[in-house]
């Protein structure tokens, strides 16, 4: 392992080398004070994004019918994708590790010019600012199991609403991908990426109910929650152009509803 990574962290030095199309360097603006107008609208829009919406909608509907218990009961019992509970488990792991080590990595690979002073200063900055946000999204995924008091499926103890593995995959898989909206690659290549970085919370959210740790509604709020402060962080402190963008939309249709995606890079 330590074998491949080194090269891969020499070739992430290098290419986060060069500045951003206007000529400025990644990091470089991120601020602290960054008005109350711009934080509220930061907040507004991750409210609308697809990624917190529609994961909160799916955890609502899961209440109707006894869903959320019978789904959870039949992944413990068949555990259809990681073969076993204790599997399940060591892959939440596995891959909550991805996503972090994922954004390190696009960190690294954004443009903050060639000047190794300015260089390490807006990475630190950068990098500081994923950190505050995965730390509110573990923050707040505490203070909310504390005061929901719900019982994993498993009995193990009351702290199953949220996921808290979910929701960290799901903050740092979200700012990895915000943070390759900066790099200049094949836009194809972008968006596979950005389609791994889901697929990888997608999964660790399943692990997690093969697990028994959790119901689908606590992984599904983990991912809302995730998401949200992602991109309510990036917006308001950073600001970032958007390459990848991705939109949801519920139409009606004879005999029910249809959920669309659409995707544009």
């Amino acid at each position: 392992m330590r074998c491949l990574l080194a090269p891969l962290l020499c070739g992430a030095l290098l290419t986060g080398c060069g500045t951003l199309p206007d000529g400025g360097r990644w990091g470089e603006k991120i601020t602290i004070a960054p008005g109350w107008e711009r934080i509220g609208s930061a907040a507004a829009t991750a409210v609308r994004d697809p990624w917190v919406w529609a994961p909160l909608a799916a955890a609502a509907g899961l209440q109707i019918g006894n869903w959320d218990q019978q789904i959870s009961t039949w992944a413990m019992r068949e555990t259809p994708v990681f073969g076993s509970q204790a599997n399940a488990a060591s892959w939440s792991d596995t891959l909550r590790s991805v996503a972090v080590v994922s954004d390190v990595s696009t960190v690294l690979l954004t443009p903050s010019g060639d000047d190794a002073g300015p260089w390490l200063a807006d990475k630190a900055r950068g990098y500081a600012l994923d950190l505050v946000a995965a730390t509110a999204t573990i923050s707040t995924t505490t203070l909310l199991k504390k005061a929901t008091g719900r019982t994993r499926p498993n009995g193990v103890d009351d702290e199953s609403f949220p996921s808290g593995h979910t929701s960290i995959t799901a903050a740092y898989g979200r700012l990895a991908a915000r943070n390759l909206e900066f790099i200049d690659i094949n836009p194809v290549l972008r968006s596979s990426f950005i389609y791994g970085l889901d697929a990888v919370t997608f999964g660790t959210a399943w692990a997690r109910i093969e697990a028994g740790a959790h119901y689908p509604s606590d992984t599904l709020f983990g991912m809302a929650l995730g998401n949200f402060f992602a991109n309510f962080f990036k917006d308001a402190f950073m600001g970032t152009q958007t390459g990848f963008v991705q939109n949801f939309s519920v139409e009606p249709t004879q005999g029910g509803l249809a959920l669309q995606w659409h995707a544009s890079f």
